[in-house]
């Protein structure tokens, strides 16, 4: 272990130290990046990370590079809410043979979602739906929605999968990241031709606007206008 220099390295076993020697291949010199918690934010993490230093380092290849992402999990965990939930949308189809999982295991079941990145930016995404009755009531169940719940909400739609829809799926593409990597920009807000800003608003239009009564009397709109008490301190 000589040569080794890093202030946590007391806190891990030397057969960890070890594995992390002969998996990374690091030599005198080199410099092991890792991260301890939980797998998306350290995946996050070391993700950005690895594309940052490859940029600086010019360790990035030139030229396009598409790729496909598939096998996304079906579902992830809300630490805070205690429950499982759909990643990419409740009526996302489970892969072939993941059915089971939906109400054994939720986190191990993928779906057929799907991604198609080019050079690192999302491009398009889509999934193939869930067309029948049966694996669709698994996944509101997996969701911790009730039969009851899911009747009420999706009641029209569990109805019509019993008829037989037929398999369907999509892909729907980012014209607008497109254009902005072939223009060599850093954000879509340089290619849009009305682009809005972090806050929603549009610089050119000025929206959004003031509404007025009429029109939200006939869309049955009713703005509530928080009420601001102030209070005085008499001096004594």
């Amino acid at each position: 272990m000589e040569g080794l220099q890093s202030p946590i390295l007391k806190f891990l076993p030397e057969k960890a130290v070890k594995t992390i020697i002969e998996r990374t291949g690091a030599t005198d010199g080199d410099l092991v990046f890792f991260g301890a918690d939980k797998a998306k934010i350290v995946n996050e993490a070391l993700g950005a990370l690895r594309a940052k230093v490859g940029h600086e380092r010019g360790l990035a290849e030139k030229g396009w590079k598409p790729l496909w992402v598939v096998d996304f999990p079906m579902f992830e965990y809300d630490e805070e809410g205690k429950r499982w939930q759909a990643l990419h949308h409740p009526f996302t189809s489970p892969s072939e043979g993941h059915e089971d999982l939906l109400e054994s295991n939720p986190g191990a079941a993928l779906s057929k979602a799907y991604d198609m990145v080019l050079n690192g930016w999302e491009v398009g995404g889509g999934s193939v739906r869930i067309h029948r009755q049966d694996v669709q009531a698994k996944v509101f169940r997996a969701l911790n929605i009730s039969d009851e719940e899911a009747q009420e909400k999706f009641g029209f739609l569990l109805e019509a999968l019993q008829y037989g829809a037929p398999p369907h799926g999509g892909l729907a593409f980012g014209l607008d990241r497109l254009v902005t990597l072939m223009a060599g920009a850093e954000s879509i807000r340089d290619v849009i031709a009305f682009p809005k800003t972090q806050r929603a608003a549009c610089l050119l239009t000025q929206a959004p606007n003031s509404v007025d009564e009429k029109q939200l009397r006939e869309l049955h709109i009713r703005l509530r206008q928080q009420v601001q008490t102030q209070v005085e301190v008499e001096k004594v």
